[in-house]
């Protein structure tokens, strides 16, 4: 089929769609004074290319400082550089925009602001000439405002912001096949709220650093569903929240569901509060703090399956300083995406420096609820006041030499088959249930008033 027939039929499709009502223009204030692009020549729902007449409604408009409004149709556009003072407004479900090819669909550098509502972009499967390439491609903008859109068929990723602030909002986003459906890098200050993500190859929403810094986004209220992780690997890809490098990261209540790693996964990211979030049926770890980072609270989330529920880990690396508090872990498997290493999958909670573990319930991990340190590795963990049941392990704890101080106190453990808990060197258990002794074989651990049944 040639461009011109794959065109039409993405067309003749659009045509059959029954568009969403439309709300009366008068009761849009965003559209007050704005330019209709039909009064410029710019025609819906044709086979030609229209970015050279829209191209020339956004300059007008942003000389002007005036919004630009699409009417319902279908419109083929490529290689549109949004100007400085970009607002383009549409029709929910009515105005589409459809990527004609040839390297590039909607793009901005430098300009004072992006305000885009009501479009759905359509990337029609065509390729980016840029590795990184979107539907909507926008650099170094403070204030960026994309809101009620809807985003299909990008061979890339749908939105990439590279050193941006403002807003993601309510936005639908499906089929991204590339690094992820948003990728944020070097982020000054931008929200990503309420959006729905869905059927992505790779990733969900990317929220990264060239290097370790601030970065202060916030993620909250999104629905993630189906991320897969095409491009292999063991966890950089498939998860539904990345943070990579960012510092000062809010994720919070967040439903996720059926990614093939992780639910949120935290890379050298400190102070990041993961926080209220729902996440089902991981394929890997469901929350993860990992590498490199000072400073995590992961708390008050529910985690119903996977095959680690709560991560925290890579003391080796510098990884330390959390709090992992009345998180609700259960239905975890033993079986993971690749072959298991060091502890291995069906752990309800793993630590291993500077953190404390408060207040958890964990039902049905294959393994042990909790595990403290991988060999020594261990440093200043408190487990405290947890509720485990159904594990053949309630908690495992790292005895090699030279492992830190642990305090296992107060904890509630139910049809621990195998031991309440149990001294591990490495992956071999080496005592007895320490749960049920009076004296204190291991200096560097407390075990008292924890309640067995």
């Amino acid at each position: 089929m040639d461009r011109r027939s794959f065109l039409g039929s993405l067309l003749a499709t659009a045509a059959s769609v029954p568009a969403f009502a439309a709300q009366p223009l008068t009761q849009s204030s965003s559209l007050r004074g704005s330019l209709d692009v039909s009064n410029f020549g710019v025609r819906p729902d044709i086979f030609d290319d229209q970015s050279k007449l829209l191209q020339e409604v956004l300059n007008t408009a942003s000389r002007e400082n005036k919004p630009v409004f699409l009417p319902s149709g279908t419109y083929v556009v490529s290689r549109l550089e949004l100007p400085s003072r970009t607002r383009l407004i549409g029709i929910r479900g009515a105005s589409r925009i459809v990527y004609g090819g040839g390297g590039t669909m909607m793009s901005a550098t430098g300009p004072e602001l992006v305000h885009i509502e009501g479009i759905a972009f359509d990337g029609a499967n065509q390729n980016f000439e840029d590795a990184f390439g979107g539907l909507l491609h926008i650099r170094a903008c403070p204030n960026v405002v994309i809101e009620k859109c809807d985003f299909s068929g990008s061979n890339g990723t749908a939105i990439t912001l590279d050193t941006c602030g403002g807003r993601l909002d309510r936005n639908k986003i499906s089929g991204a096949a590339g690094l992820a459906a948003v990728f944020s890098v070097n982020a000054t200050g931008l929200s990503i709220t309420n959006n729905v993500v869905s059927d992505c190859s790779n990733g969900g929403l990317l929220v990264h650093r060239w290097e370790v810094g601030e970065d202060n986004t916030i993620v909250s209220g999104n629905r993630i569903s189906r991320i897969a992780a095409r491009g292999g690997g063991t966890g950089q890809r498939g998860n539904g929240i990345n943070l990579f490098r960012t510092n000062g990261v809010i994720v919070s209540n967040n439903h996720i569901s059926d990614c093939a790693f992780s639910a949120v996964r935290a890379n050298s990211a400190s102070n990041a509060q993961i926080l209220g979030n729902t996440c089902l049926r991981s394929g890997e770890t469901a929350l993860y703090a990992e590498f490199k980072f000072e400073g995590s609270i992961i708390s008050n989330n529910i985690v119903d399956g996977g095959t680690i529920g709560i991560s925290i880990a890579n003391f080796n690396e510098g990884g330390r300083l959390a709090i992992c508090s009345n998180n609700l872990i259960r239905n975890l498997s033993k079986t993971g995406p690749y072959k298991a290493e060091n502890s291995g999958f069906g752990i309800g909670i793993s630590v291993e420096a500077d953190t404390s573990v408060t207040g958890n319930v964990i039902e049905g991990a294959p393994k042990y609820g909790i595990g403290m340190g991988w060999g020594p590795y261990l440093r200043n963990v408190i487990a405290a006041n947890n509720i485990i049941r159904k594990s053949p392990k309630g908690i495992a704890v790292s005895v090699v030499k030279g492992s830190g101080s642990a305090s296992i106190v107060g904890n509630t453990i139910e049809g621990a088959t195998r031991g309440a808990v149990v001294g591990h060197r490495w992956v071999d258990a080496v005592t007895k249930d320490l749960a049920l002794g009076s004296r204190k074989p291991f200096p560097h651990l407390t075990v008292e008033r924890n309640i067995v049944a």
